[in-house]
């Protein structure tokens, strides 16, 4: 229960510190500060994952503290209230927006990313409990993750030019 009291406090922190430098730079379009909250989650996300997929394929030794806290911190993550991150318009494709990757797909065809955000929190719901038991245990439930991330990119984030 401690380290779930740590990791989120850490989380809180780092979200508290991404929001005040991406509120105090002055945003220039009207879903710049939005853009920017979200992207900084998903670094969250990115750096995370990072650390469990290459324990899993097995390019860093695996360590079951540093995968338990990396689990915990992305379930944090995935789990964070996003409804102030995702204003319609705040899409790659809409004039004024800082550089963005979102697809206006993500709005046209809203609830379907809500379900795309539930595999993730299942999958990493399902990686917490594991994710220090070993190499195994790890490398057997990280894939899920990673398809849920997957299938949110495929039909919701545009290529990188």
């Amino acid at each position: 229960m401690m380290i779930k009291k740590l990791t989120l406090s850490a989380a809180c922190a780092c979200c508290a510190l991404i929001a005040s430098s991406t509120f105090s730079q002055a945003a220039d379009g009207p879903y710049d500060d939005a853009i920017k909250a979200r992207q900084g989650m998903f670094q969250l996300y990115s750096f995370n994952v990072g650390i469990l997929s290459a324990m899993a394929k097995e390019k860093i030794p695996y360590d079951a503290a540093v995968a338990t806290e990396a689990a915990n911190n992305l379930n944090a993550a995935a789990n964070l209230g996003q409804s102030q991150f995702w204003p319609a318009g705040s899409d790659n494709q809409t004039e004024g927006n800082i550089a963005t990757r979102a697809l206006p797909e993500i709005w046209e065809t809203y609830p379907a990313i809500t379900e795309k955000a539930s595999a993730l929190s299942e999958a990493v719901a399902a990686l917490v409990p594991v994710a220090g038991n070993g190499l195994g245990e790890l490398q057997g439930a990280i894939g899920d993750v990673g398809a849920s991330c997957k299938g949110c990119h495929d039909d919701f984030r545009a290529e990188k030019k």
